[in-house]
C-alpha cells in the first residue's frame, strides 16, 4: 500500500458515491490506473464493501445502546452460543471482545427503550453464557465517523 492508495481510501471514505473519473480526478491519476488501484483494494479485502449510511432517527431509530456484557466463562461452548445470539439479532450493529471488566461490548439500535428491553430479556438474558449486561443509553452524539484515520507513514 503506498501513499496513492492512502489517497484513494481518503476519498472514497469521504464520499463512496465517487464515479472512476471523479475519484481519478480528485486524487491525480488517470482513469484506467486508479480504477485498476481500486479494484485491487477490494479484492485484496483492504475495501470491504460499499454501503449507504442510513440515518437511525429519520427511519425510527430512536434509541442507541452501549451494552457490556460479561459472560460466565469464556469456555468455546459459551462463547459460540453468546456469537451466535449477537449474530442472529439486527439490533446489534456492532460487538467487540474487549479486556477489562466486561467480555463485550454491544453497539444496538432499535425504535425504543421498551424493544431494547425486549432484545434483553427474549434474545439476549435467556443466552446461558450471559452474565450480566450493564447498558448505557445514548442522549446525544458530539462526533460519529466511519472514515479511519488513514495516515501515511513518514518515508525517513
Amino acid at each position: 500500500m503506498d501513499a496513492m492508495d492512502l489517497k484513494i481510501l481518503d476519498a472514497l471514505q469521504k464520499d463512496g458515491r465517487l464515479s472512476s473519473q471523479a475519484l481519478a480526478e480528485k486524487v491525480g491519476l488517470s482513469t484506467s490506473p486508479c480504477w485498476r488501484r481500486v479494484r485491487r483494494l477490494q479484492e485484496t479485502g483492504v475495501i470491504r464493501a460499499t454501503v449507504a449510511l442510513v440515518d437511525a432517527g429519520a427511519v425510527g431509530l430512536q434509541v442507541t445502546a452501549i451494552a457490556m456484557v460479561t459472560l460466565e466463562d469464556h469456555h468455546p461452548d459459551s462463547v459460540s452460543e453468546f456469537t451466535r445470539v449477537v449474530d442472529e439479532r439486527p439490533e446489534i450493529l456492532e460487538c467487540h471482545a474487549t479486556s477489562g471488566q466486561h467480555d463485550y461490548t454491544l453497539k444496538v439500535v432499535c425504535e425504543s427503550i421498551i424493544a431494547y428491553e425486549q432484545l434483553l430479556s427474549r434474545w439476549i438474558m435467556p443466552c446461558k453464557a450471559v452474565h450480566m449486561v450493564n447498558t448505557s443509553f445514548v442522549l446525544r452524539s458530539t462526533k460519529r465517523s466511519t472514515a479511519l484515520p488513514l495516515v501515511l507513514a513518514d518515508p525517513d
